[in-house]
C-alpha cells in the first residue's frame, strides 16, 4: 500500500445564500470523501473535515492513498446450469461474455449461492491514480449538491455558459504539499495552489497553500477566514456570550439565526448597541422578530427573560475604531422600531371585534368558503368541545376566544410580519378589555405549532385550539386535500399530531372516532347556517335556487355520504400518526398496536395502557397468554364471528382442564374488572396473569369444537368470557410474535 497524504479540494465562489451555506458545505465534504471511499483511496483513519465559508466550500480529508487499493471484480457470474449444456460444453451465453473479456472456460471457478452453483470469472483490477481521476470526483460531488436555485453565468472566455449556485473562480487541490492538476469543465476551472482570503482584511490578495494539512491555518492568519462552518460558529456563540455577559444580559436563542450569521461573515466581530427605550412600549415580540428578521442581530434579554433595549450586531471586519458600525447599525434599526411602534399603535385604534367583517373578504380555500365563513364552523366546533369539557360557561368562553381568534390576520403588525399572528391578537384582546381566559386562548390558538412546542396555557386555548385543529381537518378531508407522500401544503399531519397531543397530555375524555364525530356534527350545523344565509343572500339577488324536490334530496344524500366518507379517512389517517406518536416515544409497534387495535379507546388513558402492556409483556406468563389469546380470537372467528349469547353452563363443564379454568377465571375476574374500572390497567393484566397454567391446560385436554353442540357452545362461551376478560386493557394477542 502506497503512503498516504492528506486531500484538500476547495472550491472558491462568489457570496454563497447564507441560509444554505452549511448544507451545502456539509453536502460537498460527503460528496468527495464518499467517492474516494468506494474508489477505495481510503484507509480506516481517514476523516473528513467539512470546510465552508460565504466564499468557500471545501473538505480536508486525512489519510488518502496515491493509488488505490487494488480489488477483485467479478466480471462474469452464472448458473452452472445455464453456463454448460447437458454434455458440458459451454452454452452460447458464456461463450459470448467469455470472449467479451477475453477469457477462457479454463478461467472460470466454481461458486455457491445456498444450494445453487454458479460459475464465475474473476479479476484483480489495479487501483486508480488519485491525480487522473479526482477532477471526475469534484465533477460527481458539484452534480449531486443540494442547490436551491442555480445561477447561470457566463465563463472567462465570453461565449460557454455554466451553471451553479454562483460564480465559481478558483479551485484548489493539493495531495499533501503536492498541487494535483485537474480540469473541472463544468465549471470551467483549472486546479492550482492559490485562493483568496478575507475581502478586506487578508494580508495579501492571494495565499498559496502550501500543505492540504496547513490551509485553516493560513487562511486565518493570512486570510482573516475561518474557513470552518463550525469552528466559526463556535467563535460566533463564545462572542455573543461573552458581550453579553458584560452587562449582566444574555442574547436571545435562535439556531437558524446562529447558522444564518455564521454563513454571512468569514471572521465574526460582535459588537453592542442600543435603541432608544421608549420603544419598549411595544410588545417584546415585534421588536425581537423586527431585529432578527430585519436585520439579522441579537436581542438582549435581562434576567428574567424580558427585552432590554441592547441588542449585539456581528460585523464582518474589525476596525481599530467600531463607533462607526456600532452608529451606523442603530440608525439603521430605528426606523424598522418606529414601524413596529407605529403598526401596533394603529392596530390598536380598532377593536378585533370591529376587524370581523373584514375576515368576510378574505378567501380561505376555493372550495371552503371565506376566513369568516371558518371562523363560524371554528366556533361551533368550541362550543361542543366546550360544552362537553366543562359545561355552558367554558363553551361560552371559548366561542368568544373562536369568534376573535383570527381578527389579527387584517392587522397592519401581522400583515408585515406573519409569525405573530396569534401572539399579537392576544395583546389587542388585552387591550380591548377582554378577560385573560380569553387573550391567552387567542394567543395560543395555533398550539402546539411543532414538535416539541407548548400547548395552550388554559382549558379555554386547549378547546379552541381543539376547535381551530379540527376544522382544518374536516374541511381539507372532505374537500379531498389529503396528504399524499411527502407533500402536506396545508400541514395536516401536524394539525393531527397536535390535536393528538392536547388530548393525551391534558388527558382529555374523547377517543379519536368521538372526537371526530362530535366536532363533525358542529361542522355540519354551522355549514348548514353558512348555506341558508347564502341562499338567502342569492334570493336578495334574484340568483334561483332550488331548496326542495327529488334532486335536491339526492344532491344532499351524496353529500352526505362523502362527508361521512372522508371523516373515516380522517379517523384511519389520525390513527395513523398516533401510532407514530407512540411509537417515537419508545414504544414498541407491537405494544403500540395492541392498544390501538381497541377503537375508541379514551386518549387520555393511552399511555396508562401502553405502560400496563409493556409490564405485561415483561412476565413470563405473557408469551404464552399472548399466543392463546391469538388462538382463541381464531377459535370465535370460525364460530361465524359472534359471541355466545348464553353465560357459561357449571353443570356442562365436564373436563377437568374446562372445569379449572372457569374456576380460576371466577376467581381472578372480580379483581381484575375491579381494578381495571379504578384505571389501574398494570396492576389488572398482572391479576389475569395467573390464568397461565388453566389456559394452557384447557388447550392440551379439552377438544373446543365438540360433537355436541349445547357442549360446543358451552367451551366457545367459556372462551368468549375468558377473550372480553383478558382484552380490555389492550389485545394480547398482538404481543404474539
Amino acid at each position: 500500500m502506497s503512503a498516504t497524504r492528506s486531500l484538500l479540494v476547495e472550491l472558491f465562489v462568489e457570496e454563497l445564500p447564507p441560509k444554505a451555506l452549511k448544507k451545502l458545505g456539509e453536502a460537498f465534504a460527503d460528496g468527495v470523501f464518499a467517492q474516494l471511499r468506494d474508489l477505495n483511496f481510503l484507509t480506516g483513519n481517514s476523516v473528513r473535515t467539512a470546510y465552508a465559508s460565504p466564499r468557500r466550500l471545501g473538505v480536508h480529508v486525512s489519510d488518502v492513498l496515491h493509488q488505490a487499493v487494488s480489488s477483485e471484480q467479478v466480471l462474469i457470474r452464472l448458473p452452472l446450469n445455464v453456463a454448460f449444456g447437458t454434455d458440458g460444453s459451454p452454452s452460447l451465453a458464456l461463450r459470448k461474455k467469455l470472449e467479451q473479456h477475453h477469457a477462457s472456460a479454463s478461467d472460470l471457478s466454481r461458486a455457491f449461492e445456498g444450494t445453487k452453483e454458479l460459475v464465475v470469472l474473476k479479476r484483480t483490477v489495479s487501483g486508480g491514480l488519485l491525480a487522473v481521476v479526482v477532477g471526475a470526483i469534484v465533477e460527481v460531488a458539484i452534480a449531486r449538491l443540494p442547490i436551491p436555485k442555480v445561477m447561470t453565468y457566463q465563463l472567462s472566455d465570453g461565449w460557454t455558459n455554466a451553471q451553479f449556485v454562483r460564480p465559481a473562480h478558483g479551485l484548489v487541490v493539493l495531495h499533501g504539499s503536492e498541487h494535483i492538476d485537474c480540469l473541472v469543465s463544468s465549471l470551467g476551472l483549472s486546479s492550482s495552489r492559490t485562493t483568496r482570503g478575507h475581502r478586506f482584511e487578508a494580508k495579501s490578495q492571494t495565499i498559496d497553500i502550501t500543505n492540504a494539512d496547513t490551509y485553516a491555518d493560513q487562511l486565518k492568519v493570512n486570510g482573516a477566514v475561518i474557513a470552518s462552518f463550525d469552528a466559526r460558529r463556535a467563535e460566533l456563540v463564545r462572542q455573543l456570550n461573552e458581550a453579553a455577559a458584560k452587562q449582566g444580559l444574555r442574547p436571545i436563542e435562535d439556531e437558524a439565526l446562529l447558522d444564518e450569521v455564521t454563513a454571512l461573515v468569514e471572521r465574526p466581530n460582535v459588537l453592542r448597541c442600543q435603541f432608544e427605550p421608549e420603544f419598549l412600549a411595544v410588545p417584546q415580540e415585534c421588536l425581537i422578530l423586527t431585529m432578527k428578521a430585519n436585520q439579522k442581530y441579537f436581542p438582549l434579554l435581562d434576567a428574567q427573560g424580558a427585552l432590554t433595549n441592547q441588542f449585539l450586531v456581528v460585523s464582518n471586519i474589525r476596525p481599530d475604531d467600531a463607533s462607526a458600525i456600532v452608529q451606523g447599525n442603530e440608525r439603521v434599526v430605528r426606523p424598522r422600531l418606529a414601524d413596529a411602534k407605529f403598526f401596533f399603535d394603529q392596530d390598536r385604534k380598532k377593536t378585533l371585534e370591529s376587524r370581523l367583517p373584514a375576515l368576510d373578504k378574505v378567501v380561505y380555500h376555493a372550495k371552503l368558503g371565506s376566513l369568516g365563513e371558518r371562523v363560524q364552523r371554528v366556533r361551533a366546533i368550541a362550543r361542543a368541545i366546550g360544552e362537553q369539557l366543562g359545561g355552558p360557561a367554558l363553551a361560552a368562553q371559548a366561542d368568544r376566544a373562536a369568534q376573535l381568534a383570527k381578527a389579527d390576520l387584517v392587522t397592519d403588525m401581522v400583515g408585515e410580519f406573519p409569525e405573530l399572528q396569534g401572539i399579537m391578537g392576544g395583546y389587542y384582546a388585552r387591550h380591548d378589555g377582554e378577560s385573560e381566559a380569553v387573550a391567552f386562548a387567542v394567543e395560543d390558538h395555533y398550539k402546539p405549532r411543532f414538535a416539541g412546542d407548548a400547548l395552550p396555557r388554559n382549558e379555554v386555548g386547549v378547546v379552541v385550539a381543539l376547535a381551530d385543529k379540527l376544522e382544518t381537518l374536516l374541511g381539507m378531508f372532505q374537500v379531498g386535500e389529503v396528504p399524499t407522500g411527502d407533500k402536506d401544503p396545508f400541514a395536516l399531519r401536524r394539525h393531527a399530531l397536535g390535536a393528538l397531543r392536547i388530548c393525551i397530555e391534558r388527558e382529555i375524555q374523547f377517543s379519536i372516532d368521538s372526537l371526530v364525530a362530535l366536532a363533525g356534527k358542529a361542522w355540519d350545523g354551522a355549514q348548514a347556517s353558512i348555506d341558508g344565509e347564502r341562499r338567502v343572500i342569492e334570493s336578495r339577488s334574484g340568483v334561483q335556487n332550488f331548496q326542495s324536490g327529488p334532486l335536491h334530496q339526492e344532491i344532499l344524500d351524496q353529500e352526505r355520504q362523502a362527508r361521512a366518507l372522508a371523516r373515516n379517512k380522517l379517523i384511519s389517517f389520525m390513527e395513523d400518526r398516533l401510532a407514530t406518536l407512540m411509537r417515537d416515544q419508545a414504544f414498541s409497534a407491537q405494544e403500540v398496536d395492541a392498544v390501538l387495535s381497541l377503537h375508541s379507546v379514551l386518549l387520555s388513558e393511552l399511555l396508562k395502557r401502553l405502560t400496563a402492556v409493556r409490564a405485561f409483556a415483561a412476565l413470563p406468563e405473557s408469551a404464552s397468554l399472548a399466543a392463546a389469546n391469538k388462538r382463541i380470537a381464531n377459535i370465535l372467528k370460525k364460530s361465524d364471528g359472534a359471541a355466545p349469547a348464553a353465560a357459561v353452563d357449571a353443570a356442562r363443564l365436564v373436563e377437568p382442564a374446562e372445569t379449572a379454568l372457569a374456576g380460576a377465571l371466577a376467581n381472578v375476574k372480580p379483581l381484575a374488572d375491579s381494578l381495571f374500572d379504578n384505571g389501574e390497567y398494570t396492576a389488572s393484566l398482572r391479576e389475569l396473569a395467573v390464568l397461565k397454567a388453566p389456559v394452557d391446560a384447557f388447550f392440551d385436554g379439552v377438544m373446543v369444537n365438540a360433537d355436541d353442540p349445547a357442549l360446543r357452545a358451552n367451551r366457545l362461551a367459556l372462551l368468549s368470557t375468558l377473550h372480553a376478560a383478558m382484552n380490555r386493557v389492550a389485545d394480547l394477542s398482538k404481543l404474539a410474535s
